[in-house]
């Protein structure tokens, strides 16, 4: 067996600052004579409490992300700055003023890409949905079943209960294969929609504080329209914002007027969307006008797409099945809905 010879000069390690090093050097000292395992775990430690002294004691460390920690990190990163090439290309080709090439670019994101994922979603839980009476069906038939073994075996209540909820994931789980519906692929529109946002937001951001260049900066402020002519500035008028505000919420409300029977959890997640929607408002206020009027086109474009989606014909178009909750006059249901949950009577 042929062994293995060390290399005659290995390469040598970084230096280590000063007092890091002799810190390290004196808890090698006490290392020695222990399993070489433990001693790189032991050194790891060191040079992390080194570290840790230094930091303490005011010596110069690099943070992470930049000079600015994560957010500059992100401002900097290859997707924002690739959205950021997209934006100026798409501004340039067209030669659009930058308010309006925004509110296009928003449109166009909205439509190109999640508007396919979410007729996707709705293919997946239109199929989800149409599946319950089938395991409603197969989850009785199953309780005869455990009970009866259980009865035989002379299982208990806790045994038994046991073997049925076992039984029934799995069962569930070959429907979901079957079908090819797991709920878990309904979220892809999530995976990819908020990271898109936060992408475009952070680009629009650099080219409103001159990260990008003066040139852009320059364009950003004299580009707007109407009130917000500046979209290096916030709106000074919260116009945009308070518009935000309420396109999302009323996409909210409109998600919440299709669900029947809403659980306990869906009730906390529909609050939950309210209270942010409520919250983008200052949110949006303090930010530099671009990024608002992109977050409001997204989001009015996204409340056209939510009801686009409710069209019957739009979604036999897209070959999602018809349901038992699914109705012919879906606007008209949905404005009923509305009027009946917020009207006042006496």
């Amino acid at each position: 067996m042929r062994s293995y010879q060390l290399p005659k000069h290995p390469p040598q390690p970084p230096a280590l600052p000063s007092a890091l090093n002799s810190h390290v050097r004196r808890g090698a000292r006490r290392l020695r004579g222990t399993a070489p395992w433990r001693k790189l775990s032991a050194m790891w430690r060191l040079v992390r409490a080194g570290a840790a002294r230094l930091a303490a004691a005011g010596a110069p460390a690099a943070p992470l992300g930049g000079h600015g920690g994560w957010y500059e990190w992100c401002s900097q990163s290859p997707p924002v700055h690739w959205a950021e090439g997209c934006l100026t290309a798409v501004q340039a080709s067209a030669g659009l003023p930058w308010w309006a090439a925004i509110a296009c670019g928003a449109a166009l994101l909205r439509t190109a890409v999640t508007l396919p994922l979410a007729a996707h979603q709705c293919r997946l839980l239109a199929q989800l949905e149409n599946l319950q009476p089938e395991i409603k069906n197969l989850a009785e038939r199953l309780r005869y079943e455990v009970s009866v073994r259980g009865k035989q075996l002379g299982w208990s209540e806790k045994v038994a209960r046991f073997h049925y909820k076992k039984s029934l994931r799995r069962i569930i789980t070959e429907l979901y294969i079957r079908d090819n519906c797991h709920p878990f692929k309904a979220t892809l529109l999530v995976w990819v929609q908020v990271p898109m946002w936060i992408c475009v937001s952070l680009a629009l951001r650099n080219c409103s504080v001159g990260a990008t260049g003066s040139e852009v900066q320059e364009q950003f402020s004299a580009g707007g329209a109407l009130w917000f002519t500046d979209l290096t500035a916030p709106d000074s008028t919260w116009i945009l914002p308070v518009s935000l505000g309420l396109v999302n919420l009323l996409i909210v409300e409109i998600s919440a007027a299709q669900k029947m029977k809403v659980s306990r959890f869906q009730k906390i997640i529909t609050n939950f969307f309210r209270v942010v929607s409520v919250v983008m408002i200052p949110v949006a206020a303090t930010v530099p006008s671009s990024m608002a009027l992109y977050w409001l086109c997204s989001s009015f474009v996204g409340l056209s797409h939510n009801l686009l989606l409710r069209s019957p014909a739009f979604r036999r178009l897209c070959w999602i099945p018809r349901t038992k909750s699914e109705t012919d006059t879906p606007y008209r249901d949905i404005l009923s809905t509305l009027a009946t949950r917020y009207s006042f009577k006496k």
